[in-house]
């Protein structure tokens, strides 16, 4: 008889574990696969971690998505299943950006969300990059950080608003609240970066 539950249970689980592998999963943006990852989330767990992975679901937030497990040492890894990517120092100062908006915004006590203009983005980010005399350029540059952080699923670009974006709250998973307090020692260096001049390079010139 168990086994029968079992066994049927398991194509409620099956839509989860999908949407899981595909990205995030949104509480928003798809309240049934929610709704039903909260159900299934302790044998989530156990799928996925025979896989060398973890759930992470944040209910506060409402969103849940898989990281590589971290394994201890003398244990055997499995192949990645989540690769690490690179991100450009452009991105990564936009999400950096982009968090620290974030907490502004939550502090205020306002809506849940951040929404925010394309020109408003622009204007966040154009002082830390290198001038190049371009200002069409320099756009055209900074529209590809805007659509990377896109793609990576941080900003969501609001329907029949093509120039407004929601700042999807799973960036504070990525960018942490103790990366946020050594946020303006981090912008001194990316000012250096913007004119052209690295904090090593300036250490470099100090140095006999």
């Amino acid at each position: 008889m168990s086994e029968t539950v079992g066994h049927d249970a398991e194509p409620s689980l099956s839509p989860s574990l999908i949407a899981l592998f595909r990205g995030v999963v949104y509480a928003d943006a798809q309240p049934q696969l929610w709704q039903a990852l909260l159900r299934w989330q302790a044998r989530v767990r156990d799928h996925v971690a025979v896989l060398g992975l973890e759930l992470m679901l944040d209910e506060t937030e409402g969103c849940a998505y898989l990281r590589q497990r971290s394994f201890a040492e003398g244990e055997d890894e499995l192949p990645r299943l989540v690769p690490r990517r690179q991100l450009s120092y452009p991105v990564s100062l936009l999400l950096a950006l982009l968090r620290r908006k974030l907490a502004e915004h939550d502090a205020s006590g306002g809506d849940l969300r951040l929404v925010l203009s394309r020109d408003e983005i622009v204007e966040a980010i154009r002082m830390f990059l290198p001038d190049t005399g371009d200002e069409a350029k320099l756009v055209q540059r900074i529209d590809t950080h805007i659509n990377r952080v896109l793609e990576l699923g941080f900003l969501r670009r609001l329907r029949g608003q093509e120039d407004r974006y929601e700042v999807r709250r799973i960036i504070k998973s990525f960018v942490d609240a103790q990366w946020l307090t050594e946020f303006n020692a981090r912008l001194e260096e990316y000012r250096h970066h913007g004119s052209g001049e690295s904090t090593a390079q300036k250490a470099g010139k100090a140095s006999p």
